[in-house]
């Protein structure tokens, strides 16, 4: 059932059968629209209340986000100064830590080096003992030959001190024997100018004793100097102590250089040929069992006595001469002779003294 409306204007009412609408007045529409209004005003108050506590909740909200932004950037500005000064820390590490690597580097380089010069310094103190090892051995190898040369010197020594005095007394023995034949020959001759004893051991006589110029006959005045000459010789071949050192007895005739050298190479032949004949088959015979003994020979006009001037009778004179030679066994004797008379004998050693023991 429809409500009715009563209101005090004339307006336009619904009647009991259902009839209805009719115009509101003027004052019910102005209030409608005012309460309108107001529900309007209400509501847009309402939403401004809650707009502005949201607008204040939101400004409360960005004040606080705006702190903590604030905060915020001033903990990043501080993180970054942090991250700054760790990036230069980082950045100083790394170059130092370059650094370091770069002297282990050098020092890895070093010690290579150093390795291998140690290498090669164990090397050649393996080879320097080795030449050590060797060393010693071969010093001990000489050290045995040095004892057995000391041996060996030692009886070389008692050897070269034997052999000087056989030297020695051979040569005493020899000069003895030359002296006793110039010494004989002078006394019978009267004049000891016409015999000496030359610088190479030999008896020298002046041909005149023996030969007129030209001949090599013997003058009868030069009898008693050969026969002089024929006791010596005998007398010394006759004792065995001289007869064991003797090999030869030269008869040498030599000429000046007047004529020519094939004639003088005769003639000085032909004189000494004639003393030996001489002395070999007078005086009794007294040379006869010593023959193989006894040689001559001629050399004409060469080996000249020195320094005599062949162009001076002085000169002449004294190339024209008959020599006598006592060649010892050994050919090389006489050398031998001067060779070991000059030896220095070792220290602490004459003589006639024995060898002193090495050590």
């Amino acid at each position: 059932m429809r409500r009715g409306y009563t209101g005090r204007s004339d307006a336009f009412v619904k009647s009991e059968q259902g009839e209805q609408g009719f115009w509101p007045s003027y004052a019910d529409m102005m209030s409608a629209m005012a309460l309108i209004l107001f529900f309007l005003m209400l509501l847009s108050y309402t939403q401004n209340m809650i707009t502005g506590n949201n607008l204040r909740n939101t400004q409360q909200t960005l004040n606080s986000t705006e702190e903590t932004l604030t905060v915020a950037q001033a903990d990043l500005a501080a993180r970054q100064a942090e991250l700054d000064a760790a990036q230069r820390e980082l950045a100083e590490a790394q170059s130092q830590l370059a650094l370091r690597l770069q002297q282990v580097q050098t020092a890895e380089a070093e010690l290579e080096t150093i390795t291998a010069d140690l290498n090669a310094a164990q090397l050649t103190l393996n080879q320097q003992q080795a030449d050590l090892d060797a060393q010693a051995a071969l010093l001990s190898t000489q050290a045995t030959q040095l004892a057995e040369q000391e041996s060996y010197l030692q009886a070389a020594n008692e050897e070269l001190l034997e052999m000087h005095n056989t030297m020695a007394t051979i040569s005493v023995l020899r000069l003895s024997i030359l002296e006793q034949i110039r010494d004989s020959v002078a006394k019978v001759m009267g004049d000891p100018s016409k015999v000496s004893i030359s610088d190479n051991g030999s008896i020298v006589l002046g041909d005149g004793v023996f030969f007129d110029s030209g001949s090599y006959e013997i003058k009868a005045e030069a009898y008693p100097t050969l026969d002089r000459l024929i006791d010596a010789f005998a007398a010394i071949l006759a004792d065995p102590d001289n007869v064991r050192y003797i090999d030869a007895i030269v008869i040498n005739g030599y000429t000046d250089w007047v004529d020519t050298n094939w004639n003088n190479r005769i003639l000085s032949t032909n004189r000494a040929n004639a003393v030996l004949e001489y002395m070999l088959s007078h005086g009794g015979n007294k040379l006869e069992p010593y023959t193989q003994y006894f040689s001559a020979a001629g050399y004409g006009e060469e080996r000249p006595v020195p320094g005599a001037d062949q162009n001076t009778e002085e000169g002449r004179a004294a190339n024209r001469r008959i020599e006598i030679s006592i060649i010892l066994k050994d050919d090389s004797i006489l050398d031998l002779v001067d060779s070991y008379l000059s030896i220095d004998l070792p220290e602490g050693v004459s003589a006639n003294a024995t060898v002193v023991p090495a050590g």
